[in-house]
């Protein structure tokens, strides 16, 4: 589908906030199943033929807000060690999780995954999009000498996700302080042995 440029910067319609907040709320509140595109309409307040101009359909549209929504945005930290990084990233997937609004998106979204193939799609496209992001964190420990230059970030990250969400979704347990400390320390002792 070929999207028409807007004057708003080449980057969707002029209301695109206001489209990206309605679906993640409707994913949110209402789930996949629920999730409609005539519902986002009218929830944001942008007539319906706006939206279906810029995506075809509400998988299109619900993969768009989940990768450039602030909703879920944030900047991977530098503390100068692997170790540190991955404390900074737990205790920042802690914070978001802390929110409400935020969760109940996440547990939509995770839901979905399950019953539908569009949804399981959608979420790993989302999840690959924020590991490539955090591909400077594991630059920078190969450069330190933190990680063999072969190393392969994701069961790394793969396992410290799972814990996160287990902690916090599931066990609705806070996942800061000791925990996250436990948890960075045997996943760093866990790297440290499979180096040698």
């Amino acid at each position: 589908m070929t999207r028409k440029q807007d004057g708003a910067g080449g980057g969707g319609p002029r209301r695109k906030a206001e489209i990206f907040a309605a679906t993640l709320d409707m994913l949110g509140g209402l789930g996949f199943d629920s999730l409609t595109i005539e519902g986002v309409a009218q929830r944001s307040g942008v007539n319906k033929t706006t939206i279906y101009r810029w995506w075809s359909s509400k998988s299109e549209l619900l993969r768009d807000a989940l990768l450039h929504s602030d909703v879920f945005r944030f900047e991977p930290a530098d503390t100068g060690s692997l170790r540190g990084d991955l404390t900074a990233l737990a205790e920042e997937v802690q914070r978001l999780l802390d929110d409400e609004h935020r969760r109940t998106i996440v547990e939509a979204a995770l839901v979905g995954a399950v019953r539908h193939q569009a949804m399981r799609d959608l979420v790993v496209s989302f999840l690959d999009d924020r590991f490539g992001r955090h591909q400077p964190v594991f630059a920078r420990a190969v450069a330190r000498g933190e990680l063999p230059p072969d190393a392969d970030a994701a069961p790394l990250v793969d396992a410290m996700a799972g814990a996160l969400w287990m902690r916090i979704l599931v066990r609705r347990g806070a996942a800061g302080g000791t925990y996250t400390r436990d948890l960075v320390g045997i996943l760093m002792d866990g790297v440290a042995a499979a180096g040698r």
